[in-house]
């Protein structure tokens, strides 16, 4: 096979779409989804970790290439005690079609003792993922990128030349949200609620879904305020109660302060603020959240709410206390701002869901849910009189 092109040197921004920056590593090319003086600012390893996951990344360009390698170098976490989460999948995808996925493997994976703090730490081998037989001719081709595995980009090999795609006429979609947006317990990256929205509406998809991460901070709206975008949406909600940031009074702050700086950036752009899903645990009892210790004992992931329903009262903060200080906080903007949108999160999956559908850990939906949450949000975002069907 005839080596055309390969990552050796920036997997420029025109291949890549999704990310924010690009660090060099020894292995090859890390994509970033916040800049550099976002993650300084955060000084967070939790964060450190899921941004550097490449939820919604993918490697775009054209191509009459019938056969496609590409080797990557993966980087995991887990828990001791804790069931080890599923290989990460690299996704094929063909003139907007999924046609291909194939499991990663090899790389890094840092296990952590919760209990001692310690941590184990084992390298594996470059993970090279091939895709072969592809059809005859020119076609746009999308290598989406594993939501929930760190992944250094070694090198491409195609057999046949490749070109760079142009900047597309599709709305730039910029999301941020929680691990429900990141696509936790999704099975592929194309999977994830936002990339199924993205794609049913038509929609060029940027995500800044961070697992445990969207907590309302002023670099995360600042890196939305420099980032171009069509159409703006963010999640609020579930992080802000199980790591029990904040109270009440914050939290009104926080927000008000979040949207001043997006506007900042995007005065009149489309903007929709969602409301959280339905999570049983957290309804009506604060956190922090936690794991179930009596679940992990049987080898099954659980987290449970540890906070006091009692203490709604003295502000700390339910997913019902943030939907209605979200509707408030919304109303108030929303009679000088009218492009600025409401989204209530039970519409998109609300307790007659969670009883038909239970979350499988009671945090996250499955992969089925995803589809559904995604399917469901393109209706009533992308169509109709929803807030971005005029794009």
């Amino acid at each position: 096979m005839n080596t055309n092109w390969t990552i050796t040197k920036p997997v420029d921004e025109p291949y890549l779409r999704g990310a924010n920056h690009l660090e060099r590593t020894a292995a090859g090319i890390l994509p970033h989804r916040l800049p550099a003086c976002a993650r300084v600012q955060a000084n967070d390893p939790q964060l450190s970790m899921v941004e550097s996951q490449p939820s919604g990344v993918r490697v775009t360009f054209r191509s009459a290439a019938s056969m496609i390698e590409l080797d990557t170098v993966r980087s995991r976490t887990g828990y001791a005690g804790v069931p080890a989460r599923p290989n990460g999948v690299i996704e094929l995808v063909i003139d907007g079609q999924v046609v291909a996925a194939s499991e990663t493997s090899g790389g890094s994976t840092t296990t952590i003792n919760m209990a001692t703090g310690a941590a184990d730490y084992e390298q594996g081998p470059v993970c090279t993922t091939r895709f072969a037989d592809l059809p005859a001719g020119e076609h746009l081709v999308e290598l989406w990128l594993p939501h929930n595995e760190t992944t250094e980009l070694v090198e491409l090999r195609t057999d046949a030349p490749v070109s760079q795609i142009p900047a597309s006429n599709r709305p730039v979609w910029l999301h941020h949200g929680s691990s429900i947006s990141h696509g936790s317990n999704s099975a592929t990256p194309t999977g994830i609620w936002p990339a199924v929205a993205a794609r049913l509406g038509g929609a060029d998809l940027v995500n800044l879904g961070f697992g445990g991460s969207a907590l309302l901070d002023q670099f995360t709206a600042r890196a939305m305020r420099d980032t171009p975008a069509d159409i703006i949406s963010v999640k609020i909600g579930i992080n802000l109660v199980n790591t029990d940031l904040m109270r009440l009074r914050a939290f009104r702050s926080a927000v008000h302060g979040f949207i001043d700086t997006l506007r900042d950036g995007h005065p009149t752009t489309p903007l929709l603020v969602i409301t959280p899903i339905y999570c049983g645990i957290h309804e009506h009892t604060p956190g922090p959240g936690a794991f179930d210790q009596e679940a992990i004992a049987a080898g099954k992931v659980r987290f449970i709410a540890t906070g006091d329903p009692a203490e709604e009262r003295t502000g700390k903060l339910t997913l019902t206390s943030i939907r209605a200080e979200l509707d408030r906080i919304i109303r108030e903007r929303a009679a000088t701002d009218p492009n600025l949108h409401l989204l209530d999160g039970l519409t998109l999956y609300g307790e007659q869901d969670a009883a038909d559908h239970p979350l499988p850990d009671a945090l996250h939906p499955d992969a089925e849910t995803h589809r559904s949450i995604g399917e469901r949000f393109a209706r009533l975002a992308f169509e109709g009189e929803g807030p971005f069907s005029s794009l």
